[in-house]
């Protein structure tokens, strides 16, 4: 996991709200939007609660981007990657598309 803040706090995110990088959310390539999620840093053990708010690139082997608040939380900042497993708690419900 790698995580995002800065130039991004106050922006749209891909679900339509404005992005805090004090909260906990986070950005998946396909889970739903609203999908919450328990991520567990392998290094020290510690976890938080996100949940799904946005879309968007992620090199390659990186599988979530999260919030600058949850990084904190999981001490994931100085180094800026980690190792992380992810356990969903609930699933949000998939986007209908509008054609």
């Amino acid at each position: 996991a790698s995580w995002y803040g800065g130039v991004f706090n106050g922006r749209k995110t891909a679900n339509g709200e404005r992005y805090d990088m004090y909260a906990m959310t986070a950005c998946h390539p396909n889970l739903p939007f609203g999908t919450v999620v328990r991520v567990v840093n392998h290094k020290n053990g510690r976890s938080v609660v996100v949940r799904i708010t946005d879309r968007g690139y992620l090199y390659s082997g990186r599988i979530l981007d999260l919030s600058f608040g949850a990084a904190q939380k999981l001490e994931m900042i100085r180094p800026g990657l980690a190792q992380v497993d992810l356990e969903v708690l609930s699933w949000g419900k998939p986007r209908k598309s509008h054609n």
